[in-house]
């Protein structure tokens, strides 16, 4: 039997081994490098927030500033987050872009094939022929 587990060593230095050994692990832990982060998201998610609530910057404002992040994750060599590029062609759409919109679609679908469906669908509406308001459906 060690001499911290004698039964007569007092309960308080036997507990103070232990916290050490924790302080020293989490403070070791807490040195360790965290990787970047896989996308470069900015203001995205606030810019997709607000557009549904219709509180936020116009369709142009937000497209200068989602153009201004593609820019940067370039320069950085950072990766566009999901949904990213499918937004910016909804604001092109919005803005009258059709084939704007259809690119970023189909760059949608090549980074992130699992959007594939949705993605397929807005290509499929896109190009559907367009009906006279009040017309048959």
């Amino acid at each position: 039997m060690g001499p911290m587990m004698r039964p007569g060593f007092p309960r308080q230095h036997r507990r103070g081994g232990w916290l050490a050994g924790a302080f020293i692990g989490v403070f070791a832990a807490g040195c360790v490098q965290m990787p970047p982060p896989l996308y470069r998201w900015d203001t995205f998610p606030r810019m997709q927030y607000e557009t549904l609530l219709r509180s936020g910057n116009s369709p142009s404002d937000q497209m200068v500033a989602m153009e201004a992040q593609v820019e940067k994750a370039r320069a950085s060599g950072q990766a566009l987050p999901p949904g990213f590029r499918a937004h910016l062609g909804m604001l092109k759409l919005a803005e009258g872009d059709t084939e704007q919109a259809r690119r970023l679609w189909q760059a949608e679908k090549v980074a992130f094939p699992e959007s594939e469906p949705y993605m397929n669908q807005l290509l499929k509406r896109l190009d559907a022929p367009k009906r006279a308001p009040g017309g048959p459906t």
